[in-house]
Order: C-alpha cells, then structure tokens, then sequence
C-alpha cells in the first residue's frame, strides 16, 4: 500500500485537516487550490475512503480522516525533522523558512537582512497578532506577545525582549476621575484594553496579580492604545519606550501604584523537537544580536 500513496498526498491531506479549507491549505503549502483538492481526492481513491466531509458552506474530517491524521501526523514531524537535520549539515543555509510575527517596525528590516545574507533561504511571512491554534502548527517559528506566564503548548518558549511597562493616563482624564493610589481603585476606572491578545480584560501585575478592570476601548495597537490614552479615554498599560516621549510633553503622565505592571515580553514559539531546525537557530541568534545592537 505504502508505494502506492505519495507523500504530497498525505502532506495535502494534513493542511487541509488543520486549516478545514482547501484554500488555507494551498496557501500554507505554496501550491494551487486545485493540486491540493486532487492530492486529497487521489489519496482517498487509493485508500477507498472518504476523509472529509464537504458542503457548501463548510468542511468536517470523517472518523477514517481523523484516524489517518493521528496515525500520521507524529510520522510526518519525524520525517520532516530528520530531513531538517540532515539538511543542516551542510555548510550554507537553506530550506523555507515559515513566520508568524506580529508587524513590528523593526521585523521587516530583520527579516529582509536575513534573507539576504542567507540567499538559499526562502521565506513565508504572516503578521498576526493572534496566532489561532492549528494554525501555528504550519510554521516554524511563531512570535508572540505575553504579559506574566504562559499557558504550555507543547512548543520550546525563547524569550527575544522584554520591555519594562507602566500605567499611564492623560491629564484630561485626570481632570474628570481621581488619581488612583492602589489597584484595586483602578479596578473602577475606565481603562484600555487588548482586543483579543494577551488576555487583556484581566491586567496583570507582577507577582501574578490579575486585575479585572472596566473597558469599552479595546484594540490590539500599542500605537493605538497610546493614541486613546493621550485622548484621555482611559488608562493604559504600556512599554516606557512607547510613552516615554508623550509623558515628556506633559500628553500623558504615568501612574505608580502599589503594584507594579508586568513586562511586555516578545517569545519565539517553535516546535519542542529534540534538535530545534538549524535555519531556527540561526535565525532567532540573528534576532537577537539585531536587537541587542
């Protein structure tokens, strides 16, 4: 049976169980919708079975679909895994390199040096803020936010920057809700907050403090949540770096209370294989010397 089923077949099979859309898939796997809807369609006439159910409006795996892709899955990873390794054994960089990075101003200036001091490297970018589960599972490196600690997700966590952070309010909003002095008085404020990201309606604090405070500005822009802040639609947790300019003009004035707020923090996300891919090393040792110069 094996000599009769084609790896792109079962590689087809794979992205469009994890995206549920041929589309997605092709996307993901740089080819066109049509080769992955036939990759799959040949893998099932081979097999003899259906592996998903389509309509017009959505797609499911079948029973036989999510047997395939348990008992295949681990074994595709290894294969992939030891192809990596070995590959890196030679004595240039090569291979697709696959991103996940929320658009900061200095990514794209890393990204673009990268590639092209490493030109037998090819790369896939996505900038998102909120990396969606299954998803991430196509990458090879997923950059993230978080404040305070993290849920485990089975991948290997590197810490890239850390940037200290502070609650701020413009003088406006001071004119109009008393200064708080804890935390707990914060708690009935209006505040700023992250749309979907980093678990922004509880603040976090060090000493894995969690506050829930009141907030009918959400948004997932440190730009943006500095722009509301400096309007005076509410108190923001941000990075000093990113108000330390708005505070020196009098535009916003920082808030110390008795707890302090935690770090923003940039992780890079990659699979917990035994050998991490050597174009991941590389690269993330890159973004680190960038960043540290």
């Amino acid at each position: 049976m094996l000599d009769k089923i084609e790896l792109k077949w079962l590689k087809s099979f794979e992205a469009v169980f994890l995206h549920l859309s041929f589309k997605q898939a092709s996307e993901q796997l740089a080819l066109p919708t049509s080769n992955v809807s036939r990759h799959v369609a040949l893998l099932e006439q081979q097999l003899n079975v259906r592996l998903f159910e389509r309509t017009t409006r959505k797609m499911r795996p079948t029973e036989a679909g999510k047997k395939l892709y348990d008992s295949t899955s681990s074994l595709l990873d290894s294969l992939q895994s030891a192809l990596q390794e070995t590959s890196s054994q030679t004595n240039h960089l090569s291979g697709h390199l696959k991103i996940m990075t929320p658009d900061l101003p200095f990514m794209g200036e890393v990204l673009a040096s990268f590639v092209a001091q490493n030109p037998s490297i090819s790369l896939s970018c996505d900038t998102q803020l909120d990396a969606k589960e299954g998803i991430v599972d196509g990458f090879d490196i997923v950059m993230s936010f978080n404040r305070g600690g993290m849920v485990d997700s089975g991948w290997v966590a590197k810490e890239i920057i850390r940037w200290p952070s502070c609650i701020v309010a413009a003088p406006k909003l001071l004119a109009v809700y008393p200064k708080p002095k804890s935390i707990q008085e914060l708690s009935s404020l209006p505040c700023i907050t992250t749309l979907t990201v980093m678990q922004g309606a509880p603040w976090r604090f060090k000493g894995d403090y969690l506050l829930t405070v009141q907030s009918s500005y959400k948004v997932n822009s440190g730009n943006m949540a500095r722009a509301a802040a400096i309007q005076g639609l509410g108190f923001a947790i941000l990075p000093f770096h990113a108000c330390e300019k708005a505070i020196e003009q009098g535009q916003l004035m920082e808030i110390k209370l008795d707890c302090e707020p935690e770090d923003l923090v940039l992780n890079a996300f990659y699979s917990g294989r035994k050998y991490p891919l050597e174009k991941v090393k590389v690269f993330l040792s890159y973004l680190r010397e960038f960043l540290g110069s």
